[in-house]
């Protein structure tokens, strides 16, 4: 009786293997890409978001994948990393495209990589070539606007959700009532034309152009001291702001002189564009405490759902043994970059196919819940309503939030500063 038992055991158990591996030999998969650099000036913030995309496409696979036609997707990403090199963001996207055959790209950091790629994204492909009609990309971070395309979403803020109100801030008696800007950037598209539309801003405000400076330094660039001593005599009257637009690691020198030269938030504030949670851990921020930020996210938004975000990304950064496990921290591309995975899995479901071109308008207008809060897609121009939040540097490395609860602000793609209400309708394709 025992052997009859235990000879019916091993024919179940066999029946019930073969019925498992036959389940994962028919098992549906989608690829997608992870355009991140990893390496070079930009990993101090990219590398985050390449860990982000992959915490919520396991998330993904983990509560059943993506279902679509009966079937259940089990996501599978192609990362790759472009090394902070602007051309080879092309050359990689290319090969996610063709090579891969992605389904959708998460990617790009500065709007020099994204110009780089965007013909790629843009470009014409056979069915052989990509099976899902070509390239569509998930852009996640705040950028210069004066872009629309059709295969681009842009889960970042545009100009009139972070440069704009952050510039209104300063001159307002919050923000110090400052009357004098000094325009500092890394020398590439997104500081160059992010300045443009902020001295367009102050000077129809007002502002003389003589109370206006403008300054540019390559990536990488690690020496400060004449900058900052340039900024120490604009500032000496106690009327003036930094408006910075430096990107990479280049922020943690700037910073690092800023403070060695005497010159604190209370003496001549920082407004940055683009340094948040994730920058501040490669910084003394007790020297920064006061300095302000511009972003729609922040770790410190006190909301069930953002603690559990917030939870969950430490907590996969520690399984995962990734840099900095349990101490990771979120910021706003990190949450940008999470929730675009999530618009583009509901727009998949909501087609009922991966099929770009039937994604693409299942994606406008779709609203949705994101860790910071409600989030919603613009109807037409591809980019995402959000709050802005103005935030100051605390001695921990987060941001006190100086207007909680801010309500969504439609986003522009294209600045009123620097069109004229006809060409915007023309540009845009508005009404």
């Amino acid at each position: 009786m025992l052997k009859n038992l235990l000879k019916k055991c091993a024919v179940a158990a066999v029946a019930t293997f073969g019925l498992l591996a036959g389940n994962v030999q028919a098992q549906e998969t989608v690829k997608v890409g992870v355009l991140h650099s990893l390496s070079g000036t930009m990993a101090i913030s990219e590398t985050s978001l390449r860990d982000v995309v992959l915490m919520a496409v396991e998330e993904i696979n983990t509560a059943g994948g993506i279902k679509v036609g009966g079937k259940s997707y089990m996501v599978q990403p192609v990362v790759v990393d472009p090394a902070s090199n602007w051309p080879l963001f092309a050359e990689k996207a290319k090969q996610l495209i063709v090579q891969d055959k992605v389904a959708v790209t998460f990617g790009c950091w500065t709007s020099v990589s994204r110009k780089s790629a965007l013909p790629v994204f843009e470009g014409k492909y056979t069915k052989e070539e990509n099976p899902y009609g070509g390239g569509l990309l998930f852009y996640p971070v705040q950028y210069e606007g004066e872009e629309q395309s059709h295969n681009v979403f842009y889960t970042g803020a545009s100009p009139n959700q972070q440069l704009i109100p952050a510039a209104e801030y300063m001159m307002s008696a919050d923000g110090g009532s400052k009357k004098k800007f000094y325009l500092l950037g890394t020398d590439y598209v997104f500081p160059r034309t992010a300045n443009k539309v902020l001295k367009a801003f102050l000077l129809k405000k007002g502002v003389p152009e003589s109370s206006i400076m403008e300054e540019y330094t390559p990536f990488g660039h690690s020496d400060y001291q004449t900058i900052v001593g340039k900024v120490k005599a604009f500032a000496k009257d106690g009327d003036a702001c930094v408006l910075s637009t430096i990107n990479g690691d280049s922020n943690v020198p700037f910073y690092k002189e800023f403070a060695n030269q005497g010159l604190t938030a209370d003496k001549c504030p920082i407004m940055a564009f683009s340094v948040a949670e994730d920058e501040l851990r490669s910084m003394e921020v007790e020297k920064l405490v006061g300095h302000l930020a511009a972003w729609n996210y922040y770790q410190s938004i006190d909301t069930p759902e953002n603690k559990k975000f917030v939870e969950n990304f430490k907590a996969y950064c520690k399984k995962m043994k990734l840099p900095g496990g349990a101490d990771r921290v979120t910021d706003d591309p990190i949450e940008a970059a999470y929730f675009g995975v999530y618009v583009w899995k509901m727009a998949v479901e909501k087609a009922g196919t991966f099929d770009i071109e039937k994604v693409i308008p299942a994606v406008l207008g779709m609203e949705f819940d994101a860790p910071g809060g409600k989030k919603k897609m613009d109807v037409l121009n591809h980019h995402t309503y959000k709050p802005v939040l103005i935030g100051s540097i605390r001695a921990d490395g987060q941001f006190d939030i100086i207007n909680p609860g801010a309500p969504l602000v439609k986003p522009d793609s294209f600045s009123s500063y620097l069109h004229s209400a006809e060409d915007l309708k023309k540009l845009t394709g508005a009404k």
